[in-house]
């Protein structure tokens, strides 16, 4: 597989400063879509069982899972819709579905979230890759990094770090790790954090104290070197866990 990217970025540094200075459990996963059969490394092998996207973004984290996955594996259709893979269905899309789950007062308030839910467009994407970041096969689009509220601190003063300002964060509570994660991050190109729903805590291991950012991948070098700095900074020391 070519280079997904101009200027190349060592991963495997990357994973191990995030590692290190974020004090993880498990590693930063590599995640990237497929438009196509031929976009996939060869010799990487694809998932055997039908499972959520969370739980494959779980398995890349905790086991080191590296591996592709197509519509058939997806599990969750939310998940699956908002990745490109299928389409929506009828009962999200009215919003019946969130209605009847109690997260919402009212179908219409379902519908106002889910038709704000960052998507690819359907058949947009053949397949999705998953790989910790240190063994990545792929140059990814997206880094999803689950960590401590702590964690995220650091990772936010380092993407301001450089030019300031404001985080604007998007969610709703629902869809955290595939739509807020993965298909925002890649459409619009900036950091997102989110809060992990229901779905991604009860399926994939996302613990209570732990939260969920996607990273565009392209400005890992930057994050990285702020990260260094912001990490050793006095004010961060007695934040340190």
């Amino acid at each position: 597989m070519s280079s997904g990217v101009k200027i190349p970025i060592n991963y495997t540094e990357a994973a191990d400063t995030l590692k290190k200075l974020l004090k993880l459990s498990g590693s930063p996963v590599a995640f990237r879509f497929a438009t196509k059969k031929e976009d996939i490394p060869a010799g990487m092998e694809k998932l055997d069982k039908t499972i959520r996207h969370c739980l494959m973004v779980g398995l890349a984290r905790k086991e080191g899972k590296v591996f592709y996955s197509t519509a058939e594996n997806h599990e969750c259709n939310g998940g699956a819709w908002s990745l490109g893979l299928k389409e929506i269905t009828e009962t999200l899309k009215n919003g019946d579905f969130y209605f009847k789950l109690g997260k919402f007062e009212s179908s219409a308030a379902c519908k106002r979230t889910i038709d704000r839910v960052a998507h690819l467009g359907t058949g947009d994407t053949y397949a999705t890759m998953y790989a910790p970041l240190e063994k990545a096969p792929f140059d990814p689009q997206v880094v999803v990094v689950v960590a401590s509220p702590w964690a995220m601190l650091k990772l936010s003063q380092s993407t301001l770090f450089r030019l300031g300002g404001r985080i604007e964060a998007e969610f709703a509570g629902i869809q955290s790790v595939c739509a807020d994660a993965c298909a925002q991050t890649y459409l619009n190109g900036k950091i997102n954090f989110s809060l992990g729903c229901d779905g991604s805590r009860k399926f994939s291991g996302i613990e209570d104290g732990e939260m969920v950012m996607g990273i565009p991948a392209e400005i890992l070098p930057e994050l990285i070197e702020a990260l260094n700095v912001v990490a050793a900074a006095p004010g961060s020391k007695p934040g340190a866990k």
